[in-house]
């Protein structure tokens, strides 16, 4: 089985976050899958196979299957695009999200993604236990989105783990107001098995309808602050964000195990 490594939303490898894209033929069992999800103990990897004009993309955590991820999308966009698809500027992928499209614009891959609907929900103590500070703002779609004061209480923040899986939500996003940039985050998921995700695009759905709001702007830059970091240029159109960025290509794996 043909595997590759990919850093997405960065243009240098040990940056961004690192994603493993799996090219099939058809498809393995889906315990292999998540054996191998668990061997590479990535964020993600995903596993895409062609059907027809596209491409079934799937994404998994070390803790199971889900249902939408930016960043191994725009590591699964720049594999195709590079070793099976050189001719194409655009690529549709099936997925559980429905049909996500990814255009190249240069050395850019644009994604486009649907926005997640947030709403606002009171702020609790258990949230502010879990991260350590109380934030003001609080809002819940499949992810429980938090803004806080500053950047810099984002880029040092050291939140409980465990207590961040007695909250509502399925992953924990925090921003706030960037000095260089439109907005920071970081993103934390440890009710999937990983502790923090180093740029994470789905949250990046719940991030920037927030920002665009709040700025009144449908443009922005956005970055990830973790320690691995990365930068996504996006624009909200209506009930689509657009999400752009850069990969860099780390290995390709032969994998021995079965089909």
């Amino acid at each position: 089985m043909k595997q590759y490594v990919v850093d997405a939303f960065t243009d240098s490898v040990f940056h961004g976050n690192q994603a493993a894209v799996c090219v099939l033929d058809k498809w393995p069992d889906e315990e292999l899958m998540l054996s191998i999800t668990r061997e590479n103990n990535f964020s993600e990897t995903a596993f895409t196979v062609k059907e027809g004009d596209k491409y079934h993309l799937r994404w998994f955590t070390p803790g199971g299957e889900i249902d939408l991820c930016g960043h191994a999308t725009l590591g699964t966009a720049y594999v195709l695009f590079r070793f099976y698809e050189q001719n194409a500027d655009k690529l549709v992928f099936d997925t559980l999200s429905g049909d996500l499209i990814v255009t190249r614009k240069g050395d850019l891959l644009e994604m486009e993604f649907p926005a997640y609907d947030l709403k606002p929900v009171e702020v609790t103590d258990a949230m502010e236990e879990a991260l350590g500070v109380r934030p003001n703002a609080a809002y819940m779609a499949r992810d429980l989105l938090c803004v806080l004061d500053d950047e810099q209480t984002v880029r040092t923040l050291t939140p409980d783990l465990e207590k961040i899986k007695q909250i509502d939500g399925l992953l924990l996003h925090v921003t706030a107001r960037g000095r260089d940039e439109d907005c920071v985050s970081r993103s934390f998921a440890p009710k999937l098995a990983v502790s923090e995700d180093p740029v994470c695009g789905s949250g990046h759905c719940h991030i920037i309808p927030y920002w665009a709001d709040t700025l009144a702007k449908d443009e922005l830059v956005a970055y990830q602050a973790s320690k691995r970091g990365g930068t996504l240029y996006c624009r909200r159109e209506g009930s689509k964000i657009f999400m752009a960025g850069k990969a860099a290509l780390y290995s390709i794996d032969e994998l021995f195990v079965g089909v």
